[in-house]
């Protein structure tokens, strides 16, 4: 247990905007110019607030969103050249963060809804499905390219969405990288709900409210009934997703990739 008087510095919390209101925390991806593609500063921070969220006692409920236009365009292609130039960077950071990402988000008891405001792509997909509820606006598109950056979908994406969607369509998206409407995320399953934009806050937050006023107690302990599979298939998959993620860092397509979408054209890959 924390202590009765410790404070909760969230300012600390490079890359997000932190607010609360009612006991619903509100973490916004804030880096809009860059439709909140991750940088290494936002996704230390994504790795390390999910602590304070678990203990702080004024918070029951956690709505997590972007700024701008996006929800999260996921990776930082400046920060992947970065770790191609120097892969002992990956390991310092995209490891262990990448992991601490996926399960502190699966250990906190407390309900998190995902406002997908925007499109969510790669690792913006994935914290977004990580989420308990998944609410998106209408204009929202949602996929995981990793393998369009010459990548594995290691750092939570070959985890979250087969347990979603089945396999068979899980394997056709991650093996595409293809963008699918929030529509069609409804239709199969992989989000809850779908609305215009000018409802979302109203369908978010409406239930975020009724949620934060709920049994608290049932309420976290029934989420951690339901995550105990995820958690297992998590502990049995991360270590090797990753790994492979590691691996796909150093080939030649993933530097093809980045150098294409430098140069704004078609990537050539090879296969190596």
């Amino acid at each position: 247990m924390p202590p009765l008087d410790k404070v909760y510095d969230y300012s600390r919390y490079g890359g997000l905007k932190v607010e609360k209101q009612d006991k619903v925390m509100t973490i916004t991806l804030n880096a809009p110019e860059a439709m909140n593609a991750f940088s290494p500063e936002m996704h230390y921070s994504m790795s390390r607030i999910w602590e304070d969220v678990q203990d702080d006692p004024e918070v029951n409920v956690v709505v997590l969103t972007g700024a701008g236009r996006a929800f999260s365009a996921g990776g930082n292609v400046i920060a992947m050249q970065q770790k191609i130039d120097n892969p002992a960077l990956w390991d310092a950071t995209s490891l262990p963060e990448a992991k601490r990402i996926i399960f502190r988000m699966l250990e906190c008891d407390k309900p998190v809804i995902a406002r997908v405001n925007g499109h969510a792509v790669g690792l913006g997909a994935t914290v977004a499905l990580m989420c308990d509820i998944i609410i998106a606006a209408d204009t929202a598109k949602i996929g995981d390219p990793h393998v369009n950056a010459g990548l594995v979908a290691g750092d939570g994406g070959a985890l979250i969405w087969p347990q979603l969607i089945g396999f068979a369509r899980a394997k056709e998206y991650l093996f595409t990288g293809d963008l699918m409407t929030a529509a069609e995320a409804h239709r199969i399953g992989l989000i809850n709900h779908v609305v215009p934009p000018e409802e979302l806050d109203a369908k978010v937050y409406g239930l975020a409210k009724r949620l934060a006023a709920g049994a608290m107690k049932s309420i976290r302990w029934t989420k951690q009934v339901v995550n105990i599979p995820l958690r297992q298939i998590a502990h049995a998959t991360m270590d090797l997703s990753l790994s492979l993620e590691t691996q796909s860092n150093l080939s030649r397509d993933h530097q093809e990739a980045v150098s294409a979408f430098g140069a704004k054209r078609k990537p050539d890959f090879t296969g190596e």
